[in-house]
């Protein structure tokens, strides 16, 4: 079986409006940034996106809300984007913050086929509005839902033609938990080797759950801010 596209934009050919993408990386480390312009050029709108946060100005997902293709994001913090503020604050943009260890276990509940869960963080606070709360030895938990979505946009560092995917230190993150939680997962990768080449036990995501696999054809790799404040 080949799951090899020729093109981040073949990839996604079936992307719908208002869908709901899961879309991998930790700030800038580790995004599918070929699939995102990918997305942009199609310009698909109403689009649901599960992501840690929405990139800068002028990269990553921060794109999406340039181009106004965001109706919501469930993630855990606005960080450095500034119109991703804008936008929430005229309304304009619906936003889910979440704690992000409950983010992560929401998506790998999603891919365990597990529908929920309990869990004590953000019992008593704003996360809690709204949720199920219920005690268990003398402890109060919320009770959370399983993340899960239509597609998942991953970046991995190699991958094969079965779409086996190994990850590469931090660029990891959270890209192998969304690959299990989405009906169809696209995995960009920096290189596509040959079956067998890569180590098994090196093998993070299984290609059992990678339906498309593409090779970036660059890779910008930008870093956040190092300094909040001018130099002297």
């Amino acid at each position: 079986m080949n799951k090899v596209h020729p093109s981040a934009e073949a990839a996604i050919f079936d992307l719908f409006e208002g869908a709901t993408v899961m879309v991998g990386g930790f700030g800038l480390c580790g995004i599918p940034e070929n699939l995102i312009e990918a997305v942009r050029a199609k310009g698909t709108r109403h689009l649901t996106v599960i992501s840690n946060n929405a990139g800068v100005e002028g990269f990553g997902t921060g794109r999406w809300l340039e181009s106004r293709q965001i109706r919501k994001i469930i993630g855990t913090y606005i960080g450095d984007n500034k119109l991703y503020e804008e936008l929430v604050m005229k309304g304009e943009l619906e936003a889910e913050l979440i704690p992000q260890g409950t983010f992560s276990e929401r998506m790998r509940a999603g891919g365990a086929g597990i529908p929920a869960f309990y869990t004590p963080t953000g019992v008593g606070t704003v996360v809690a509005k709204g949720k199920e709360v219920r005690e268990f030895d003398g402890r109060l938990y919320l009770l959370e839902h399983a993340l899960k979505a239509d597609f998942a946009l991953v970046k991995a560092w190699k991958g094969d033609r079965w779409g086996n995917l190994v990850y590469r230190k931090t660029a990891r993150n959270f890209n192998p938990m969304m690959a299990t939680a989405a009906r169809v997962t696209i995995a960009e990768v920096e290189k596509i080797v040959e079956l067998g080449a890569l180590d098994p036990e090196a093998i993070v995501t299984p290609g059992i759950y990678v339906d498309r696999i593409i090779q970036g054809p660059h890779f910008t790799k930008r870093i956040e801010r190092r300094t909040v404040r001018k130099r002297t």
